[in-house]
């Protein structure tokens, strides 16, 4: 479970690095900071499945608190809500660390 934690999360990662990059990329290009936030990528790359979500989002039981949900995520950065997940899940997959306690005569 730990290492599909691992590449879930790291794969998140890379994926919030690339757009760091391009977003990076386009404000050196506009000579200002551009950041471009996950609801205009998602509309970029394929606008049918947002409508598709937000009408899954109304089928379900807690529609209303789905449908906020996803309208306060949207709006934010694309790299900073595809990046913290994968941060989060990255250290929940890492190892437990056992403190070793070492004698003075030993350090």
């Amino acid at each position: 479970m730990r290492i599909a934690l691992r590449i879930i999360g790291t794969w998140l990662i890379g994926l919030a690095l690339v757009l760091l990059v391009i977003d990076g990329t386009k404000s050196l290009a506009a000579n200002a900071l551009v950041m471009t936030s996950l609801g205009d990528i998602w509309t970029q790359i394929h606008a049918q499945s947002l409508v598709s979500v937000r009408e899954f989002f109304e089928s379900r039981f807690f529609a209303n608190l789905l449908g906020q949900a996803l309208d306060v995520l949207l709006p934010y950065h694309a790299f900073a809500v595809i990046g913290v997940p994968g941060v989060v899940l990255a250290l929940l997959g890492r190892k437990p660390r056992r403190e070793r306690f070492l004698r003075t005569e030993e350090i």
